[in-house]
Formats: structure tokens, C-alpha cells, sequence
């Protein structure tokens, strides 16, 4: 394969000091089916972290509910100490009851038994970048946002942010604390979220959209994106997170993947040059 890099996607500075490469990586995929339990194939996992600093990935987002816990292990195994300033984010805020179980969680107690395992499982002292996985609705927002403020504080976090959360959300977590980045489902065809990004560019705020490669109708054969992607010689992936680089300059995409082959063809796409009619033709595809 011809060099690629995700440095070809350009960099944005979490909180206006971390730079990071736009193009990361999710570590959700590298644990078993539901996001639960090990890996099938541990020793696969760990070829594709390590391919990571290889082609110039210096951001990878992943969370405590992860398998639970496998994930930031695996991450650990494969790059700890994280040499060459590769900056890892994970998540706290959900517990965990079986494969595809998912529920909030983000009392005071909590949340800080999840920063503190965490640190220990990603071996670090300070983690780049914590963010709440979901705001509990059943837990005071006050107490969610004013823990992890403690948190930054104290020096076990050196940047917060969110995800799935609105406008109004991110102006309530502003009060307490700087807001470096947000994290919800958005792609080719989920686009709910852009008033969301919007805020997110006046602010200044990273927006890490989830599901990144996503395409639906769209990716099938005789279809817009299949019809780019032949024209390029290209994937719909690529083709998707491609748009996603253009579309803003705060947009972060960390598409996810188990296989080292499919992490080199994401990667690659930092490189895809859409023409302004196959943007604006992807622009009003929405739906």
C-alpha cells in the first residue's frame, strides 16, 4: 500500500493546547460482540493499536463500558507509556449489565470511582481528555458537572467534554467548567446534531461524531456515494469520513475498526479530494 497518514486530515487543538490529528480512532469494536466481554482475537486487537502511531493516528477515543473495562486495557498493553504525543480520551457515566445493556449512571460517587479505575487502567496519571458519556436524568446536573470540574482540578484530567447533548446542555456545562469537546451520532444520513456542530464551531469545540461512517441508502450500488466512490476508486467509508473532514474544521471522525486492512483504508481517506459537485450533491443528501 502507498504511504498514507492521517496526517493528511489536518489537526485541531483539544481546548485550544492538544493537538491532535482530525482523522482518530474509536476503541469500541476491538472488545466482544455487544461491546462486551474480551476480545475474540486479543493478539489482532493489539496489531491494529500498535498500527495506529505508524500511520500518524494520534487520537483515539474509547470508555470505561467498553467491554467493560477491555478496552482501556488493550489500549494500555499496546501504547502505554504513549510516546510521540499520542493523546488517548475515554468516557465515564454508564454502567454495564450485559451485551448491549447501556445505562446511565452519573452520581458523584460514581463518576469518580470511574475516573480513578480508569486512570489506572490506561496507566496514566492524567487523562487527556474525560468525557461524560451520558448525562444521567435521574442525577442532579449540577452534581454531574461540578464532579468532573473536580476532577480538572485535581489534576486527574486535563480536558472535559461531552456527549449527546444539545445546545442548551453545553451552555449549562459551560457555567461550571471549558467544554473542549462534544461527542454525538452524526454522518452522512444522522444529522440532527447540527446546531450542535454549529455551536460547536463558534465555540470552538471539537465535535466527534460517532458512527462516522455510516452512509445507509445512499452506499448502495447505483447510489450517490457508490457512484463517488467508483469515481474515485475509493471506498464508502472513505468516501463518508471524506465529507465528514470537509464538512467543518472543528469536526473530529474516529472511525473504528478491529482489522489492520480496514484501518488502513480509513486512514486513507484523510487523503480523498472530493470535487465541490460531489460535496454539495453529499451536502443535500441528507435523509
Amino acid at each position: 500500500m502507498a504511504s498514507i497518514s492521517a496526517a493528511a486530515s489536518g489537526t485541531f487543538k483539544l481546548g485550544g493546547d492538544l493537538e491532535v490529528t482530525r482523522l482518530g480512532y474509536g476503541a469500541m469494536r476491538i472488545v466482544g460482540d455487544g461491546v462486551w466481554g474480551p476480545a475474540k482475537d486479543p493478539d489482532k486487537v493489539q496489531a491494529v493499536l500498535k498500527r495506529l502511531p505508524e500511520l500518524g493516528v494520534n487520537f483515539i477515543d474509547t470508555a470505561d463500558s467498553y467491554g467493560p473495562e477491555y478496552s482501556e486495557e488493550y489500549i494500555a498493553e499496546a501504547l502505554a507509556p504513549y510516546d510521540g504525543g499520542m493523546v488517548v480520551a475515554t468516557k465515564g457515566g454508564f454502567t454495564r449489565h450485559g451485551p448491549g445493556d447501556w445505562r446511565e449512571l452519573g452520581r458523584r460517587e460514581y463518576l469518580r470511582q470511574c475516573v480513578l479505575l480508569s486512570l489506572r487502567r490506561l496507566r496514566v496519571e492524567t487523562i487527556d481528555l474525560y468525557q461524560l458519556h451520558r448525562i444521567d436524568p435521574r442525577t442532579d446536573t449540577a452534581e454531574q458537572f461540578g464532579e468532573l470540574k473536580a476532577f480538572q482540578d485535581e489534576g486527574l484530567v486535563k480536558h472535559l467534554g461531552l456527549s449527546e447533548v444539545g445546545v442548551d446542555e453545553i451552555k449549562a456545562a459551560q457555567e461550571v467548567f471549558e467544554v473542549a469537546t462534544v461527542q454525538n451520532m452524526y454522518n452522512l444520513t444522522t444529522r440532527r446534531s447540527e446546531d450542535v456542530l454549529q455551536y460547536c464551531e463558534e465555540q470552538g469545540i471539537g465535535f466527534i461524531p460517532w458512527f462516522p461512517l455510516a452512509a445507509g441508502e445512499l452506499a448502495k450500488p447505483g447510489h450517490l456515494v457508490d457512484e463517488i466512490a467508483r469515481a474515485h476508486d475509493a471506498t464508502a467509508g472513505q468516501v463518508a469520513l471524506a465529507w465528514l473532514l470537509h464538512k467543518s474544521p472543528v469536526m473530529l471522525p474516529i472511525p473504528g475498526t478491529g482489522s489492520v486492512e480496514h484501518l488502513e483504508e480509513n486512514v486513507a481517506a484523510a487523503d480523498l479530494e472530493l470535487t465541490e459537485d460531489e460535496l454539495e450533491r453529499l451536502e443535500a443528501a441528507a435523509g
